[in-house]
């Protein structure tokens, strides 16, 4: 049975391996090595795929222009799942990308419901403050969909290279759905390519930090971002040519003139095309690729480079199944009362036996417990502990209410920190335009 992916449904996925070669996601380790000061989820294979992230990894080794984009709907409380996204946007930005958050109050307002007024009150209260208390930095960019203009604008050109039917079948809509819901999916792919946009510096690579659940968007974007190039550049046997899609005899003429004046010599210019012979480089294919984005933007384009994305597995919920924003006993939120939390761990469905006994003799299954997932994901920073924990729950050595005490401490300790700097963060708006 095939895998749905809805952005708005439950998702569960089993096994993650099948989104490989189901929607072509690439798998995340392939690429791992090549990383310096990799996040955590990147080591413990949280972090399981990507689409094109190749691109950002050698803009932070050259040091290159990139930027991280992510995301969140006002629609309920931030919890463990949201700062999971938020410190992977930290961590890009720590590394040099420029950072942008959408809060996507049009998607809220036309999916959900909620009014402008409450997306904007969740926007800052949920997620704002908590994304600054994590460590975000005024030099990235938070903004509200229904506020930026740029992000407007640009869903309106996007829209015109969508066709209803592409929609209807990457998101079932249908004769049903209102007009608003087609919007914000427009609105969510300017969101994704703004920061290409000339005002935030032209093009560049972009990685979009997401749940597989999103990977629609993802794969929509990716195609509108090829259709609003003026040109196609394709590597041949023996040279590489570039295919006018809208660029007109005059840019195309342009074109040749420009790959002349950096130094290409065997350009043949014909009436639809460009073709040149002298690319001996492997390199030069992404040169010329990088010329012609230029000429785009000079004549009005957006030269877009397609977005590249990360994927992460999703938590389980603390009574088992998919952790869900509509069942508060599944997880913690980030502004909930640190004792209530603690509570709730105490309460965590473990991959404990039946008995003491049973559990000493045939020992645990931490890859079934929610409270060993809560120290891979959020609550140690040192491997070595958790190998140390995983090994001593497999021999029976460690009892699951010892776990239980050790990571229900760890979150009220983590909450009232977390909460103390989100009240700084409060004083801080402003540095945020906000």
């Amino acid at each position: 049975m095939a895998t749905k992916l809805d952005p708005w449904g439950a998702v569960s996925i089993d096994d993650y391996s099948k989104l490989f070669e189901e929607f072509g996601i690439s798998s995340f380790d392939d690429i791992l090595p090549q990383i310096d000061d990799p996040h955590p989820y990147m080591k413990r294979h949280i972090i399981f795929g990507h689409r094109d992230y190749q691109k950002v990894v050698e803009a932070m080794k050259e040091k290159s222009p990139f930027a991280v984009m992510s995301g969140f709907m006002p629609s309920g409380r931030v919890h463990l799942g949201g700062k999971m996204v938020m410190e992977e946007i930290i961590w890009h930005q720590k590394h040099g990308g420029d950072a942008f958050v959408a809060i996507a109050d049009m998607e809220a307002h036309s999916v959900r419901g909620i009014s402008w007024e409450r997306c904007r009150e969740m926007g800052i209260e949920e997620y704002i403050l908590s994304l600054i208390a994590l460590g975000f930095e005024p030099s990235g960019t938070i903004y509200f969909q229904s506020k930026r203009q740029a992000v407007r604008d640009l869903a309106f050109e996007l829209a015109s290279a969508a066709r209803f039917s592409e929609l209807a079948a990457i998101y079932g809509f249908s004769g049903e759905t209102n007009v608003a819901h087609m919007v914000s999916v427009m609105i969510q792919s300017a969101d994704i390519l703004h920061p290409q946009l000339s005002e935030n510096g032209g093009p560049k690579p972009v990685v979009i930090p997401v749940g597989s659940d999103q990977d629609a968007h993802i794969r929509l974007t990716r195609d509108l971002a090829g259709r609003m190039r003026k040109f196609l550049v394709e590597e041949r046997v023996g040279h590489v040519s570039l295919r006018g899609k809208a660029a007109g005899t005059d840019l195309i003429e342009a074109a040749a003139a420009r790959l002349k004046e950096t130094g290409y010599r065997k350009v043949k210019r014909y009436e639809e095309h460009v073709d040149v012979f002298d690319v001996s480089d492997p390199g030069d294919a992404e040169r010329i690729e990088e010329i012609v984005r230029g000429l785009e933007v000079e004549a009005g384009g957006y030269g877009f480079v397609p977005p590249a994305s990360l994927y992460h597995r999703f938590m389980t919920g603390l009574t088992g199944g998919k952790m869900s924003s509509s069942r508060p006993e599944s997880h913690i939120a980030l502004t909930e009362d640190p004792e209530e939390a603690r509570e709730k761990v105490m309460k965590a469905v473990t991959g404990g036996r039946q008995s003491l006994a049973e559990q000493k003799t045939l020992g645990g299954e931490p890859d079934k417990c929610t409270v060993y997932e809560l120290l891979i994901f959020h609550l140690s920073e040192d491997d070595g502990e958790l190998a140390e924990v995983y090994d001593e729950c497999k021999s029976g050595a460690r009892t699951c209410g010892t776990c239980k005490k050790e990571a229900a401490e760890r979150i009220r300790d983590f909450l009232v920190d977390h909460q103390r700097k989100r009240e700084i963060a409060r004083e801080r708006l402003s540095e945020y335009g906000l």
